[in-house]
C-alpha cells in the first residue's frame, strides 16, 4: 500500500477522496467507489500502486488513437479497479474489483521497470489503459514523469472524470488522452454508468483547457445511446466546444458483462453516425470494432486525398511526411502524424 493524494479529513475517522468527481467520502476501513483506496485510520491509500494486472505492447491505434504518432507502439499497462460500473464494461475482470477483495491481485513493478520495459520494446509512448488510470493515478504520474525523462510521451484512455486538481497535477507529464463519452444524457450515465454525465463534460473541458491531446470515443449502444438526437448532440458539443478537428471514434458495441440481452450494434447504425458527424461539421471520424473500408482512413478536409490509410490497428500507409496534405497543403490536426 502506498499513502494516497488528494483526500481530507472528516470528522469520526472519514475521508474525503477528491481523486475523482464521486469525492468519495469513507469510513474508517472501507474503501471507495473503485475498491481500491481504502481510509486506512484515518489515512488515505492506494491498494495498487506497483501492482500491474495487465501490461502489453500495442499499436497506439488500439487506444484508439489515430491522430498521435500513429503506426507507433505504446507501451499498456493497469492495476485493478474502476469508478465506474459500466454494465458493458469488456474488461469487468480486472476494472471490477469484488467487494471484501483482501489482496488486490497484480504483478509488481516500479515506474523505472514500466518505463525501462517500454524503452526496450521499441514503444515512443506509454499508455495507461484497459481500466481506469484515475485510480492508479499515483504510480501512473510516478510513471509518466520518468517516462518524460527517458523521451516517452504519456496517454490516458480514461472515462473521464477525474477532478481538476488531480488532472492539474499530471497535466504537464500527459501528452494525450481518448476519452470516452458514453452518451449524451444524464438518465444514461446514471443507469448503465454508475456516474454523472456533466462531471464528464466538464473533465473534457478541463483536458482541452491543459491543451492535451484528446479523441474521444462512443460506443453505440442499440436503445440506448444510438438515436439521432443524442449522437448529434455529442456531435455538437465536439464541434462547438473542442473544435472541429478532435477526432470521434464511433465504435460497434458487443453484447458482454451485464449487458447480453441487446444486439450488436448494425454497421448501418455507425454510419449512421458518421453521417450525422460529418453533418455537424466534424472533420475526423473513425469506426470503430468493425470492418469498416475507408472509414478507418484519414483524408485531408482539404481537398478529400487519402492520407493514412488502415486496416484494423494496422497503418497501410502514411503520406504524412510532414504533418501536412501532399496535395494541397493542408495542416492535418495531431501530434507526430508521421508516425513510427
Amino acid at each position: 500500500m502506498k499513502e494516497a493524494l488528494f483526500f481530507e479529513q472528516l470528522d469520526d475517522g472519514r475521508l474525503r477522496c477528491s481523486l475523482c468527481r464521486h469525492r468519495c467520502i469513507i469510513a474508517d476501513g472501507k474503501r471507495g467507489i473503485c475498491g481500491v483506496r481504502e481510509n486506512l485510520h484515518g489515512t488515505l491509500m492506494s491498494l495498487v500502486y506497483g501492482r500491474v494486472i495487465a501490461e502489453h505492447v500495442d499499436p497506439v491505434e488500439k487506444k484508439p488513437l489515430y491522430h498521435f504518432q500513429p503506426g507507433s507502439l505504446s507501451y499498456s499497462v493497469a492495476t485493478a479497479g474502476c469508478n465506474f460500473h459500466c454494465r458493458h464494461c469488456q474488461n469487468y475482470s480486472i476494472s471490477q474489483v469484488p467487494p471484501g477483495t483482501v489482496e488486490i491481485p497484480g504483478t509488481k513493478r516500479s515506474p523505472a521497470d514500466i518505463v525501462r520495459r517500454a524503452s526496450q520494446a521499441g514503444c515512443r509512448s506509454i499508455s495507461f489503459t484497459y481500466t481506469e488510470p484515475t485510480i492508479f493515478f499515483e504510480f501512473a504520474c510516478d510513471t509518466a514523469v520518468l517516462a518524460h525523462e527517458a523521451g516517452l510521451k504519456t496517454i490516458f484512455v480514461t472515462n473521464g472524470y477525474i477532478t481538476p486538481e488531480a488532472l492539474e497535477l499530471i497535466a504537464l507529464h500527459l501528452d494525450a488522452a481518448n476519452i470516452d463519452l458514453k452518451g449524451f444524457t444524464d438518465s444514461f450515465y446514471r443507469g448503465v454508468v454508475g456516474a454523472r454525465l456533466e462531471g464528464v463534460l466538464e473533465t473534457i473541458r478541463d483536458y482541452r483547457r491543459h491543451n492535451i491531446w484528446i479523441e474521444l470515443t462512443t460506443l453505440v449502444i442499440p436503445g440506448l445511446n444510438d438515436s439521432d438526437a443524442e449522437l448529434a448532440a455529442i456531435a455538437r458539443f465536439i464541434a462547438d466546444e473542442l473544435g472541429v478537428d478532435t477526432p470521434w471514434h464511433v465504435s460497434r458495441f458487443y453484447p458482454t458483462y451485464l449487458m447480453t440481452d441487446r444486439p450488436g450494434t448494425p454497421v448501418e447504425t455507425l454510419d449512421r453516425a458518421y453521417d450525422i458527424g460529418r453533418g455537424q461539421g466534424l472533420r475526423y471520424i473513425y469506426l470503430g470494432n468493425v470492418t469498416a473500408p475507408g472509414r478507418e482512413d484519414t483524408a485531408c478536409p482539404g481537398c478529400g486525398e487519402q492520407l493514412i490509410r488502415r486496416s484494423g490497428f494496422s497503418i497501410l500507409a502514411n503520406r504524412l511526411a510532414t504533418g501536412c496534405c501532399p496535395a494541397c497543403g493542408t495542416a492535418i490536426a495531431g501530434i507526430d502524424l508521421a508516425g513510427g
